[in-house]
Parts: C-alpha cells; sequence; structure tokens
C-alpha cells in the first residue's frame, strides 16, 4: 500500500524509480511463438525511453492524442508510456472496432499518428486516413503481411525504438530530460465512453487521478505489492490501464502478456496469477468450460464432483447469510479440496488466485456460489472511467449476493433524491474531452452524478439497480429499470443477451438471445440436433428451456413487472450492428427500431413473426434476408 500511498506522482516517475531499485526484477513476460519473454524493470524503462525519443523524432507533440489499436502486447503497451512521457497521451480504441466507426474514437487530442498491432488494424488505419485526412503516420508492431505496404508515412515500432535508441546515445542529458518531463497534472490516458446513447465521449484521466484510485484500492486490499497480474483485458477498458498499467508500475507487479486472445485460457493456466479479474461473460463461461469437461469426464470423477459440489455451494451459501462451519463443513471441505476443487483451480490456472474480482454488471448468483464454494475469493466491485476504475469493492467477510460492497478508502458515496448514485474522490476526473455541455451535467459541487440508481443500505454496502436515464414505467405506472430485470435473465447461462419491452406498454415482454455454445451443448446431450444459431434458437426445446429460465426469474418480480413473452432472436446482438457497444450495453433505440415487426408482435397476440432481418458481412457490406421467428407465452 505505501508505494502507491507515498510514491512518485506520475507513472513514468514510478517506472523510473523500479529500474533504479528492482531493475533486474522481472517486469513483463509475453508469450511469444509458445516462448515466454521475460523483460526486467530496468529494459522496461529503457525501452519507454526509447520509444519517447523515437516518437518525439517522428513528430508526437506534448498535449496531443496517439491511437493505439491492438490486442495487449508488450509493444503496445511501450509506445502507450513513450508518448505519456513525453506529455501526449495515448488513446486506445477495441481492436474489433470496424473501420467505420474509428472516426469517433480518433476525433479528440488530434491524434496524427497511431500505433496498430498488425496488419488488419494497419488497413483499418489506412482507411480511415483516406476518409479524414489522418493519421499522418502509422506504426505497426507485427510486420507479417505488411512487407509489399507502400503507404506513406508506414513505419515499423522496431524502426521507431531503434530511432530512439541512437537519440539517446547521441544527445547527453535527453534520457533524463524525458523522465522528468511528465507532470501529475498531465492526462495519462484518453478512453471513451460505451457511446449508448450517442457517440463515445471522450473521458481523460490524468496521473494523480489513475495513482489515486491504485491508492484507494490498495488501502482497502484490493492491490498488493508484487502481484503475478495477467493482462488479457481490452486496452481500451479502463480496467486495463488501471490494472495493468497503473497499478502493475505502482506496486510493481509481475505483468503477463498471453500470446493472442485465443489462447488467454491455456496461457492462464501457465501464469497462475494472484490476482484476476473477469467480467461477468467470462466468469461464467469459464463454468459453462468446467461443467462440459466434468460431463466428458470419467464416471469416477463426475461422482465425485456431483457428490462435493452441490454440498460445497450449500456451504457457502450459509457462510453467506452469517452461519459459521460445522466440523463436518470443515472437513468435507478439506476432503473437497483435495479431491475435486484444488484440481479444477489448477486447470483453470487460478490454482493461486488469492483475490478474484468481476465488474461490469451483476454476476449470477449460481455462477457466484460455484467459485466461491471451488475456494476462490471471488468478489464484486463497481466504478466507472469517470472514477478511474474505482468507486465500492466488497470486503472480505462481508460478501453480499446482491451489493457492490462498501466504498474504498478515500472515495466518497451518497445517493441523491432521484436514487441516483453519486461519488466523490481525487480518483474522479475533472470534466469530459473538450465537451463542455455533457460537463456540466455530470459533474456538480464536487461530485460525479454517475448516471447509476442505487441505495446504500443497512450494513453500509452500495447496490447498484441500473441506469437512472433507464427509470421507466409501464402503461399501468409500474416503475422499473430494464436492466435490472435483463441481468437477473443473465444469470442463466442460456441467455447471454435480452432487451426487456415494457415501456409505456400494458406488460413486459422481452427479446431474448440465447448463449449458443452453452444452449448448444445442452441440446447435444439431449440428442437435438441443428445446423446454426437460427436453427437452434426455433427449436421447441430450447423455446421451453428459456421459458423455464425466464418464469423463475418472474418469481424474483412483483405481478406488474413479470415477463409475459418472449421471442427468441436469430442471433445475438451485435456491436458492429450497433445493437450494443463494444463494452455489450444495449442500443436500445436502435434495438427497439430494428426489431420493431418483433416488438408489435409481441404484443398483438402473434404466435410467430416474420421479418427482414439486417446482415452485416465480413466486408462490412449489409443484406437482408427473411426470418420467421416463434412467439412464446410465459406462465405468470
Amino acid at each position: 500500500m505505501s508505494a502507491a500511498a507515498d510514491g512518485p506522482p506520475t507513472l513514468i516517475a514510478a517506472l523510473a524509480r523500479n529500474a533504479a531499485e528492482h531493475g533486474r526484477t522481472v517486469a513483463v513476460r509475453e508469450r511469444d511463438l509458445g516462448i515466454w519473454q521475460e523483460y526486467s524493470w530496468t529494459a522496461f524503462f529503457d525501452d519507454v525511453m526509447a520509444a519517447a525519443a523515437g516518437l518525439e523524432a517522428l513528430g508526437l507533440k506534448p498535449g496531443t492524442a496517439m491511437t493505439v489499436i491492438g490486442d495487449n502486447r508488450y509493444n503496445l503497451y511501450v509506445a502507450m508510456l513513450g508518448a505519456v512521457a513525453l506529455g501526449a497521451f495515448p488513446s486506445p480504441v477495441f481492436p474489433d472496432v470496424p473501420p467505420q466507426e474509428l472516426t469517433h474514437y480518433t476525433r479528440h487530442g488530434a491524434p496524427d499518428i497511431a500505433v496498430a498491432e498488425d496488419q488488419e488494424q494497419v488497413d483499418k488505419l489506412i482507411e480511415l486516413r483516406g476518409r479524414i485526412g489522418r493519421p499522418a503516420h502509422i506504426i505497426y508492431d507485427d510486420r507479417r503481411g505488411l512487407g509489399e505496404y507502400t503507404a506513406e508515412g508506414l513505419v515499423a515500432f522496431a524502426h521507431v525504438l531503434a530511432r530512439g535508441r541512437t537519440r539517446l546515445s547521441a544527445e547527453a542529458g535527453l534520457k533524463a530530460d524525458i523522465a522528468s518531463r511528465a507532470g501529475g497534472d498531465d492526462i495519462a490516458v484518453l478512453l471513451h465512453s460505451s457511446g449508448t446513447t450517442g457517440a463515445p465521449k471522450g473521458i481523460a484521466p490524468r496521473h494523480r487521478h489513475v495513482i489515486a484510485a491504485v491508492r484507494n484500492a490498495a488501502a482497502g486490499g484490493y492491490f498488493h505489492t508484487g502481484e503475478e497480474h495477467y493482462a488479457y483485458l481490452p486496452t481500451a477498458w479502463i480496467g486495463d490501464f488501471v490494472f495493468t498499467v497503473c497499478a502493475g508500475i505502482m506496486l510493481r507487479f509481475h505483468i503477463n502478456i498471453p500470446e493472442r486472445q485465443e489462447t488467454v485460457l491455456g496461457d492462464l493456466r501457465q501464469v497462475a496469477p494472484t490476482f484476476y479479474l473477469a467480467a461477468p461473460r467470462a466468469w461464467d463461461n469459464m463454468l459453462t468450460h468446467v461443467q462440459v469437461g466434468m460431463a466428458d469426464s470419467t464416471p469416477f470423477k463426475r461422482r465425485l464432483f456431483d457428490y462435493f459440489m452441490p454440498r460445497a455451494v450449500a456451504r457457502e451459501r450459509r457462510r453467506l447469510a452469517g452461519e459459521s462451519d460445522g466440523l463436518r463443513d470443515r472437513l468435507m471441505g478439506l476432503l473437497g479440496e483435495m479431491l475435486v476443487f484444488a484440481p479444477i483451480k489448477d486447470s483453470l490456472g487460478l490454482s493461486r488466485t488469492r483475490r478474484a474480482y468481476t465488474g461490469g454488471e451483476a454476476l449470477g448468483e449460481d455462477t457466484f456460489l460455484f467459485f466461491r464454494a471451488l475456494g476462490i475469493n471471488l468478489k464484486q466491485f463497481y466504478g466507472q472511467t469517470e472514477t478511474s476504475a474505482f468507486t465500492a469493492a466488497q470486503d472480505d467477510g462481508a460478501v453480499r449476493l446482491h451489493t457492490v460492497g462498501r466504498p474504498l478508502p478515500g472515495v466518497d458515496v451518497r445517493i441523491d433524491d432521484s436514487g441516483e448514485i453519486l461519488v466523490r474522490s481525487q480518483s474522479v476526473v475533472d470534466s469530459y474531452f473538450d465537451d463542455p455541455d455533457a460537463t456540466a451535467k455530470a459533474f456538480v459541487d464536487g461530485w460525479l452524478r454517475t448516471g447509476d440508481a442505487g441505495s446504500i443500505d443497512a450494513d453500509g454496502q452500495l447496490v447498484v439497480l441500473g441506469r437512472v436515464g433507464e427509470v421507466v414505467r409501464t402503461a399501468a405506472g409500474e416503475r422499473y429499470i430494464p436492466n435490472y430485470i435483463e441481468n437477473r435473465l443473465k444469470f442463466s447461462p442460456y441467455i447471454r443477451n435480452v432487451a426487456v419491452i415494457g415501456a409505456g406498454l400494458p406488460v413486459l415482454n422481452a427479446i431474448v438471445c440465447i448463449d449458443f455454445d452453452a444452449v448448444a451443448y445442452w441440446a447435444e446431450q439431449r440428442g437435438i440436433a441443428s445446423t446454426s444459431y437460427a436453427d437452434l434458437s426455433q427449436k421447441p426445446q430450447v423455446l421451453d428451456l428459456v421459458r423455464d429460465v425466464i418464469a423463475r426469474s418472474n418469481q424474483n418480480f412483483e405481478p406488474g413487472l413479470r415477463i409475459h413473452r418472449f421471442v427468441n432472436l436469430h442471433k445475438d446482438f451485435d456491436a458492429d450492428d450497433g445493437e450494443i457497444t463494444r463494452t455489450r450495453k444495449l442500443r436500445r433505440n436502435v434495438i427497439e427500431e430494428r426489431y420493431a415487426p418483433l416488438i408489435a408482435g409481441l404484443y398483438d397476440g402473434s404466435t410467430e413473426v416474420s421479418f427482414d432481418a439486417r446482415i452485416t458481412y465480413e466486408s462490412g457490406e449489409t443484406g437482408t434476408m427473411r426470418r420467421t421467428l416463434a412467439i412464446t407465452e410465459v406462465a405468470t
């Protein structure tokens, strides 16, 4: 904790400290061609200084943005920090953003230099330059496929590093000069909001904000010095920047980078991190992976799993209710750990994990209990980009299924008269980037209006219900937040996405997107054949499965807020189709407009609806295909 509380005022100063005091210690490990490459703190710092000198020679100016697009790579992190050292700031973009959306993410900070992971991202940037005239310089890390490219301004990152090292060798004092340029009030990174209601807003935490966030989290026991950390989350998400870059440097983590996204789970087992963060959907997928693996295991292992796992879940449920373990519980726990739980944790790569977290949205009760029953200290946390990721987190011994924990040290939280959550902390950004109107609405008298509705329970724990702007009423006047109901439905592993419809209408109905992997496995076990997502979604047995899930979820709500009818969509909601954001938040206006025929059918008594479904091809072109989808009643 002291490293964050008493440490240097900037990330670059902290990196220089690590190189001076712990130079030989491994800072970063990256898997490349199956081999883990190691970089010490000295090597990391020297590479960042070389990148800064090279980027400056290329024309990167203080106070300007530098676009970064690609998956987690050591060189991309080096480039980002090189920009930070110059008083410029990186602006990472989700790697799956299509070319036409890049305009939104490159309009702030006038980025004229971009760093791309590979050929795919270079192609996007060249197309972007053809539309808007920049970036003038495109730096690439992976040269495969780019040997014959003749686009002006295209340069290898290795060349930028080499040019920077030449400058550092030739110009006395340049390294010390660059290392001292950044100030605590400089922007550390430029990120963007999810853009659920329009173009994404620019959010620019400064060094003092992100360092305060790490300090608050460390004071709350969230981080410890020297964590074994796994850097696989999108670099365009505040979580990766604060966890990997900020906490990683401030608290000297051992940062491990997987070879590619397709190898994340396999590489995770080799890393075995002490600290692990994953989104709810990732935890759900991991649970499905375990269940599928056990179903394909030997009869003896299945019997062991089926015996110990339900008892461990029941034991964890009692613990969360405040009951103490009896002697039998402790003995069963020790035996289950030896025979079942330890091997499962080892196979997942979580055998050394002392703290595991989930955030972004609610995690299903079954999933939450399962991993805690395994002996993984899984807890929920709450934060936003505007708060530098951290607002509240669950404490050891005070974990509740319905809360996100207490405010972290250094964070003040209150609920205003409308039920909105307000946050005040040194980790909260000052404003939105170049957007005074949005700033005036969200930042009032030192408090951030989060836009989330919530409450604080008698134990001082924060309960998050959903977005304030999504509070709507049915025609009968029933007040509800669609997102809250949707999250309850997504607790099921069989539902990946869902849109609850009902504002100004007589009852609530739903458009459901099944989780293809989970439902396909469920169908396979029952001998139900299918040819595609669309075909599987319309199988009578699958409709019955989803109906039962909704019926069980309905029991959590008052009669006026229960789902009456639903339709299984022929596909999942897709960010490329504009139906969800890159962080998987629904764009309701798009969904309600695009699926208006389905919504009409849900309310006019139809048993099926035919409509022209929009299709987006890999080339970016769109077309339509006639679809007929069944509408199913739910017993309420």
